[in-house]
């Protein structure tokens, strides 16, 4: 049949065990405020590999907020999504989140900051599944 429905691919999250570590202590630096980062990396086949971390120009941050201007982004394709924190300790996404979604994936970080408190998202609000790569290459 020429229109057969494709079937959906299972995205994944691999998060590098230094950039894992570096967006927890960026976290735990900027609390109580929500803090906001690029994700680097790759996505392939629904496998989305996230290896590096850039600070976005002119972000803004608060108690309840945290988001930066698209327009002043230089043009990369390594950009692969966002990840930012929630201080209350809810690692949902708002509609706002959803609303603001950039790249392929947004990571959200819900205080305390720890390992297990990383969670991941798609575009649609449903969760990713997250592992943590100890690859440095």
């Amino acid at each position: 049949m020429i229109f057969s429905k494709k079937e959906k691919l299972k995205r994944s999250v691999t998060i590098k065990k230094d950039v894992r570590d570096g967006i927890l202590s960026y976290c735990k630096m900027n609390h109580p405020n929500e803090c906001i980062l690029i994700l680097r990396g790759k996505s392939r086949k629904g496998n989305i590999f996230v290896d590096g971390l850039v600070i976005p120009p002119f972000f803004h941050t608060g108690p309840t907020f945290a988001g930066f201007p698209h327009s002043f982004l230089p043009l990369d394709t390594s950009y692969i999504g966002t990840v930012h924190s929630h201080p209350t300790g809810l690692a949902k996404p708002s509609v706002t989140d959803l609303h603001n979604f950039f790249g392929f994936v947004s990571i959200i970080i819900q205080s305390p900051y720890e390992d297990g408190d990383i969670f991941a998202y798609d575009r649609d609000g449903n969760l990713l599944e997250t592992t943590i790569s100890s690859d440095q290459s």
